[in-house]
């Protein structure tokens, strides 16, 4: 069994009171539209704007519609400050297409990025409120029509899902909540496109257990679904987990116990998993490593894992939070901080962990800062992101 805080929340590091007060340290004097250019390429599209309804503090990274736009969350802000879902073309300004909160049971406070379905509707995931106050599912339509498709807490479904969907081969999508289900460490779950939702497997069934999932799934080559907790496992660091579509489970790493606030392969991975044209499975964790300052590293589907990069919290920055992004015969990724201002960087890794900075954030006033979602690569050559610096939080380019 998990053990809980006094709000029945899965014991969770970085819990959401934690990471408020975070942001509210971030928070500042907030400007309306700017642009604002570096050297190597990257610039602050647009500035998120309360007073437009704009939403604020974007954690999730954008995704690119098949209209060419991009559409992307904020966690709060908005008409009713409970978040918003938004579109963006690459270049222009964003449009809030729904504000959370007009009434209690559409749910709130979006962490996750969304995924377009087959059927052409936005699908995504509120970590708050709904019919049973413990999160929700959603499906949008790129008008913004939206309809809640489940509620969570009503059973054992799970609670509070802050991880995106991924849509299955099969043509469900398929997710994780951080808590509730049978044991309170959270549930990997697939739901239908008219919300049929099935319970593949409860985290925490006994102390070793993985627990607390927070990215979304990643289904491989061999169809089966790889994920990760910061939670659990045999150290308490962390795991790497395989489910298959059935809902076999097996924890395929436990990331090591810190000795003298060190290790090798890193602790708690709060990004996913991204294959990469090897068969190899890619990811970071936020913490760890030769510097405690998060790694990069590669596991097999069989579970034999290698780290690639330890993160100095210098120059290359530290504590990466997002996960990677395949661009040609490398990775993209983000840290949220570190760096030449301590607020983050941009880099690109190779399969063989060398790894390089594309850009440092905070370069100036207006410049991005603090990113935690992942990269997208739209159809321009472009990477787009997200950041919950500059005010309550930006979208940048990185050509």
């Amino acid at each position: 069994m998990i053990t809980q805080n006094h709000n029945g929340r899965a014991a969770f590091p970085y819990s959401r009171l934690l990471l408020g007060a975070a942001v509210v340290a971030l928070t500042s004097n907030f400007a309306a539209c700017s642009r604002s250019s570096s050297p190597d390429g990257a610039a602050t599209q647009y500035t998120l704007n309360p007073a437009n309804s704009d939403g604020s503090f974007p954690y999730a990274g954008l995704v690119q519609g098949k209209d060419g736009n991009l559409y992307g969350t904020t966690f709060s802000g908005g008409a009713n400050n409970a978040g918003t879902v938004y579109k963006v073309a690459p270049g222009g300004k964003p449009t809030t297409l729904y504000s959370f909160g007009s009434k209690e049971t559409d749910g709130g406070a979006p962490y996750a990025s969304l995924v377009q379905a087959r059927d052409g509707n936005f699908y995504g995931t509120n970590s708050e409120n709904g019919a049973n106050g413990k999160g929700t599912v959603f499906q949008i339509t790129p008008a913004g029509v939206l309809t809640t498709i489940h509620a969570f807490g009503a059973g054992t479904d799970g609670a509070e899902p802050s991880a995106n969907l991924v849509e299955g081969k099969d043509g469900s999508l398929y997710g994780t909540t951080q808590s509730g289900g049978a044991n309170g460490g959270g549930t990997i779950y697939k739901i239908t496109t008219s919300g049929i939702v099935t319970t593949l497997y409860s985290f925490g069934v006994n102390e070793t257990d993985a627990a607390g999932p927070y990215a979304g799934l990643t289904q491989a080559n061999d169809d089966n679904f790889y994920g990760t907790t910061p939670l659990g496992g045999a150290n308490g660091k962390g795991t790497v987990f395989k489910i298959t579509p059935a809902g076999a489970f097996s924890v395929i790493y436990s990331f090591t116990e810190l000795a003298a606030d060190k290790n090798v392969d890193g602790a708690l991975p709060y990004a996913g998993l991204v294959q990469g044209g090897d068969g190899n499975l890619y990811g970071a964790t936020s913490h760890g490593g030769a510097k405690n300052f998060g790694t990069l590293f590669k596991i097999t589907p069989a579970g034999n894992f290698t780290t690639l990069y330890s993160f100095t919290g210098a120059a290359d920055g530290s504590n990466p939070r997002a996960s990677l992004v395949k661009v040609g015969d490398g990775f993209y990724g983000t840290t949220s901080g570190g760096g030449a201002n301590n607020l983050g960087t941009a880099f690109k890794v190779s399969p063989s962990g060398s790894l390089s900075t594309v850009h440092t954030f905070g370069a100036n006033p207006t410049d991005s800062a603090t990113p935690y979602g992942a990269l997208v690569k739209a159809s321009n050559g472009a990477l787009y992101g997200t950041s919950l610096g500059s005010g309550q939080g930006s979208i940048y380019r990185l050509n």
